[in-house]
């Protein structure tokens, strides 16, 4: 609990107006995006919107091909990741929603944005939806050779969202928080259906 009230007066201390001092939010994104090399703006963009894709691509592609090999394993975890990209989109577009935080480039014109960016900054979800596919291919195949690419992988995004001027850095830590915790809990929650599910399956067997 005390983890999580720092947290929370952390991401309050990013908000404008909330303090009357430059925020340390509004510094690193500084750092970070005023003095960025813009001949990877393009590069970092695409990366940045390939995590739409592949937060759909990857469940679609483990299901299609766990039906059609007949794979329980492959359809299970196919489910497991597609129920993470669900819950991500949804609880994101309920924060969204419910803070309405501004862009840091419409609070602070300064800010060198890419393009203009849709929906509001908090919290980003190009990097929940990272963050969220990443860690689900990790628990699905933990293997290095999985692990450490998609790690690379969601922090490239996270990174590219403040080069791109899209998002303060809590905005960031707040997808990948998002991400992170939807993939555990999706398999959580797929556990506990099966263990139902067998459960149901038993009692039926010894007539219970």
């Amino acid at each position: 609990m005390r983890r999580i009230i720092i947290a929370f007066i952390f991401i309050l201390g990013s908000f404008p107006g909330f303090s009357q001092h430059k925020s340390w939010d509004l510094k690193k994104l500084e750092d970070i995006n005023l003095t960025r090399n813009t001949d990877m703006d393009k590069p970092l963009n695409f990366i940045s919107n390939s995590s739409d894709y592949l937060a759909i691509g990857f469940p679609a592609a483990m299901l299609a091909a766990g039906y059609i090999g007949d794979n329980a394993a492959l359809k299970r975890e196919g489910y497991t990741i597609a129920m993470s990209t669900v819950a991500t989109y949804g609880v994101g577009f309920i924060l969204k929603k419910a803070v309405d935080k501004d862009r840091p480039y419409v609070t602070h014109p300064y800010i060198k944005n890419y393009r203009e960016f849709s929906g509001s900054s908090f919290p980003s979800g190009s990097t929940a939806l990272a963050f969220s596919t990443a860690t689900s291919l990790s628990l699905s195949y933990p293997k290095w050779y999985v692990i450490v690419p998609s790690a690379l992988y969601a922090c490239t995004v996270g990174y590219s969202r403040l080069h791109l001027g899209a998002h303060y850095p809590s905005d960031v830590f707040a997808g990948t928080a998002l991400g992170i915790g939807s993939a555990f809990a999706s398999r959580k929650l797929n556990q506990w259906i099966r263990n139902e599910s067998r459960k149901r399956k038993l009692k039926q067997q010894t007539g219970e």
